[in-house]
């Protein structure tokens, strides 16, 4: 497993992106449009590609929140490659990129229909918080909030 870190504009995000949305349209259904607008990846300046033998298997990416805070976006793994840490990785090493640009704390929004994503950043630590910003009232919307040591 290795890790390179790009931006949007780079052709394996990008692939795994589609791959994403795709999934993403199957599981939200009609909140589909309401979501998509909040996650355009042109300006995400700070995203991870795993590679499993050269093949782009997961991606992430951080943008800035707020002063201290950095927001975590476009998480995903193929689904054929699921269950090997990829995700968990991914994750910590988005985390290590925050705490290098002198971030405090990580934020995130997941929907209740991703119930492995929500697994996933449970085991790695992230605590449930109020909805932020645009997901304040969305009931299929969960926050989570983490410390970065």
């Amino acid at each position: 497993m290795t890790f390179k870190r790009v931006d949007s504009t780079d052709k394996d995000f990008q692939k795994l992106v589609k791959l994403l949305d795709a999934d993403l349209a199957i599981r939200d259904g009609e909140d589909h449009a309401f979501y998509h607008q909040f996650n355009k990846i042109d300006m995400l300046k700070h995203s991870i590609v795993a590679y499993l033998e050269d093949e782009a298997v997961a991606c992430g990416a951080i943008k800035p929140f707020n002063e201290e805070s950095v927001e975590v976006k476009r998480m995903y793994t193929n689904p054929q490659k699921r269950k090997m840490g990829l995700a968990s990785e991914t994750l910590h090493q988005l985390e290590i990129w925050a705490k290098e640009l002198g971030y405090k704390k990580c934020v995130l929004e997941t929907g209740i229909k991703q119930p492995e994503a929500i697994a996933l950043y449970e085991k790695c630590g992230y605590h449930r918080i109020p909805n932020y910003g645009q997901y304040i009232g969305v009931e299929n919307s969960v926050c989570f909030e983490k410390e970065l040591n």
